[in-house]
């Protein structure tokens, strides 16, 4: 009986052994079915390298060299420069405003002429300051008698100390009125407190004047000065600088010299600029104000650099890189960049003195390819030519 039962038992194990196993033969060949398909996969890659590889030599190999233009490396200076805009104005710029109140009786100058310091401009009705004057002077010649008599008789003890004093300041008042009358009187000729070019003039002949109303408006431009925005960031370079280059379109682009006046301490409260102030002769006054010109500011630069065309670099997986020809054969090589100026980049590693970049069919080549040199030069300005 006991035997029969054990039977029973390791039959029973038996069953479930193979059950298990039938369940995961699924799993296995599906395991077996992705290792299979893996292989295939890594083997399939191979071969395509390899064709690719067997390709690109066979191309190196068969394919005609490929004409290029190269650049012969030759130290030159690079600047890393800033052009900036800016507004001619006047070096002075001043309103001539009445002083006195009156009728307009000769207008002297026409805008646009020139006038010198001390020139007639207008002249104002002198008759109402005239009898003032006479008034005034009237009066101080009565008040001065009277303190001279008052001193005599003080001389003699026969007046006080105080109808003396009191004389004296009477006497003193009505000068200062006489004084103030003849000023006014001096005012009703409007002359130029200084030498330039009348730019506008605010008056007519018969016009009445109020104080403070404008007559006439003066430039001097022998010199002018050129006001230009400094960003913050370039700040710092432009204190450095004494000298500076300007370009004025309106002259055909013609180049002059700048000096700096002026920079100010804080920042335009809106574009948060810098104001400078550059000072520009004009001796013959063909720069005029409100021209537009173009300030170049050189941050930096270098004597002697390597430089290449910038469209001479080809970036690929986050590296610059150029090729250079030796023994009739394309090279790559990786680069490090620097300035930039215009066009022409800085090569600060990667190049050297006396080695050919190509310029033009860079981008048809690869790294070991046979090319042929058409043309080369020595100046990157010759490459368009």
């Amino acid at each position: 009986m006991e035997y029969n039962q054990n039977n029973i038992q390791e039959d029973s194990v038996k069953k479930k052994w193979i059950k298990r196993i039938w369940g995961a033969l699924p799993a296995v060949f599906l395991l077996f079915l992705l290792l299979v398909i893996a292989l295939l996969f890594v083997q399939i890659g191979a071969e395509k390298e390899a064709i690719k590889a067997d390709k690109l030599a066979k191309m190196k190999t068969d394919r005609p060299p490929i004409n290029v233009v190269a650049l012969d490396l030759v130290p030159m200076p690079i600047r890393d420069r800033l052009s900036l805009p800016g507004v001619i104005e006047p070096w002075v710029k001043l309103e001539i405003l009445a002083e006195v109140r009156g009728k307009i009786t000769k207008k002297a100058v026409k805008e646009g002429a020139r006038i010198k310091k001390g020139e007639l401009i207008a002249s104002i009705d002198i008759r109402d300051h005239a009898n003032s004057f006479k008034s005034a002077k009237a009066s101080y010649d009565v008040a001065l008698a009277d303190y001279e008599r008052i001193k005599k008789l003080y001389d003699e003890q026969l007046a006080t100390k105080s109808q003396m004093d009191n004389a004296l300041a009477q006497a003193e008042n009505y000068k200062a009125g006489m004084d103030n009358a003849a000023l006014n009187l001096e005012r009703c000729k409007i002359s130029a407190p200084i030498s330039g070019i009348v730019n506008h003039i605010f008056i007519e002949k018969g016009q009445y004047l109020n104080i403070a109303d404008p007559v006439a408006e003066i430039l001097q431009i022998d010199r002018v000065k050129v006001q230009v925005g400094i960003p913050e960031s370039d700040v710092d370079a432009v204190r450095r600088l004494t000298n500076f280059n300007i370009k004025v379109d309106a002259l055909g682009g013609k180049m002059f010299l700048g000096k700096k006046h002026f920079l100010s301490s804080t920042a335009d409260s809106r574009a948060r600029l810098y104001n400078l102030d550059l000072m520009l002769e004009n001796k013959n006054e063909e720069i005029l104000p409100d021209m537009f010109a173009r300030v170049e500011i050189i941050k930096k630069q270098v004597e002697n650099s390597i430089s290449i065309p910038l469209y001479a670099v080809i970036s690929r997986n986050n590296s610059n890189i150029v090729y250079i020809v030796n023994d009739h054969k394309a090279h790559l090589r990786e680069v490090e960049l620097g300035l930039l100026e215009g066009w022409r980049v800085e090569v600060i590693k990667g190049l050297t003195a006396g080695e050919k970049v190509i310029v033009v069919g860079h981008r048809s080549v690869n790294d070991g390819e046979k090319v042929n040199v058409v043309r080369s030069v020595n100046d990157p300005k010759d490459i368009l030519k």
